[in-house]
């Protein structure tokens, strides 16, 4: 028996019989031969840390566009915070972990520059529009590894492309063609929005743009007063309501979840939809626009031949402009837009 063999015994041995097994996976859409160390959900894990997209995370917008604080969250600290909390609801219902961290690690990797407000940029410039989870499962399937993909199992490409909720999507009780196939699934799926509600309330505190005693009362007396207690309070009611229904499907309490959804509510209105925090958003708009018009222009110089070849210009240039950090974005659009002077500031007059 290989060492990979023995963790897949242990697998069946310890997790929950409502839990994925590596040994029962769906497969992925290329056969391989499996890894003598590794199951396949651990292997997809580690296929995503090492991705080119993971890394380009650190410097990608999570709320506030180029903070210059050393502590605020970018899209990979909060990949990282999703993460944490749905290995630990994971560990506690006796389900995969790694195949819930896979699924936490890869859930943003398509996300744009410039936050949830790039997104809204590239959908109304792309045919079809644009959507941050589609365009995470397309790297995972295409793009890496030089357009060869990372051929992960399906239960970790159904959790990435099932993971979104949007700003009225619920994080439990969604109908079944709308959720995860997967318990894992629906942890990360109610992980994401447990992180984000959460730091990014600590991140619009430290910026000044809202007061904690502004927060909604009937939901911070439901959930509590500090990040690390609302936390502990959504977890431990996860996995209790889930734990109460059999594992038949991730739960949470009717007045936790409505407590939540408010706090959820009120976020949007007071800080993704702030003036002040979202100012220098408006530009994001003239610089993927601009973006959008040049890489176009000079598709050789740019984009990808084989997907111009393949899918069309739109498509080369949606994956070009989705996988830019906000430096980069900002420092091309200066490269082609703004002229550069004649003269440098080492040239100095001459003597006649």
């Amino acid at each position: 028996m290989t060492l990979r063999e023995q963790l897949e015994r242990r697998e069946r041995d310890v997790l929950a019989p409502q839990a994925a097994l590596s040994a029962a996976s769906r497969g992925r859409v290329r056969a391989e031969a499996e890894d003598p160390v590794r199951p396949a959900f651990q292997r997809d894990r580690d296929r995503i840390i090492h991705t080119k997209a993971f890394r380009r995370l650190k410097h990608k917008t999570q709320v506030f566009f180029s903070p210059r604080g050393d502590h605020y969250r970018t899209r990979l600290t909060h990949t990282l915070e999703v993460s944490q909390i749905a290995r630990t609801m994971a560990k506690v219902l006796r389900v995969h972990e790694e195949l819930t961290e896979a699924i936490a690690l890869g859930h943003d990797l398509g996300h744009t520059p410039f936050g949830h407000a790039g997104e809204r940029v590239l959908s109304a410039l792309v045919p079809g529009g644009f959507n941050h989870y589609e365009q995470s499962l397309r790297i995972v399937d295409v793009l890496e590894r030089d357009r060869q993909g990372l051929n992960l199992t399906w239960e970790v490409r159904d959790g990435i492309a099932r993971h979104s909720k949007g700003r009225s999507g619920l994080p439990v009780g969604a109908p079944p063609e709308h959720r995860a196939s997967t318990l894992e699934g629906q942890l990360a799926r109610v992980a994401d929005i447990v992180a984000y509600v959460n730091h990014d309330i600590d991140d619009a505190v430290r910026a000044g743009i809202l007061n904690e005693g502004a927060l909604p009362r009937d939901a911070v007396a439901v959930l509590g007063r500090s990040p690390s207690e609302r936390i502990g309070r959504l977890v431990t009611d996860v996995v209790e309501q889930t734990l109460g229904g059999g594992l038949s499907e991730v739960r949470m309490s009717d007045h936790i979840l409505e407590a939540m959804l408010a706090l959820r509510a009120f976020m949007f209105e007071a800080v993704y939809e702030n003036q002040a925090a979202t100012a220098e958003f408006s530009k994001a708009h003239g610089i993927l626009s601009g973006l959008w018009a040049k890489v176009r222009e000079q598709p050789d110089r740019f984009l990808d031949r084989r997907t111009i070849d393949a899918e069309g210009l739109d498509r080369a240039a949606q994956d070009f402009l989705a996988g830019m950090t906000d430096r980069y974005a900002v420092n091309l659009f200066e490269q082609l837009y703004i002229p550069k002077p004649w003269v440098t500031v080492t040239d100095g007059p001459r003597m006649v």
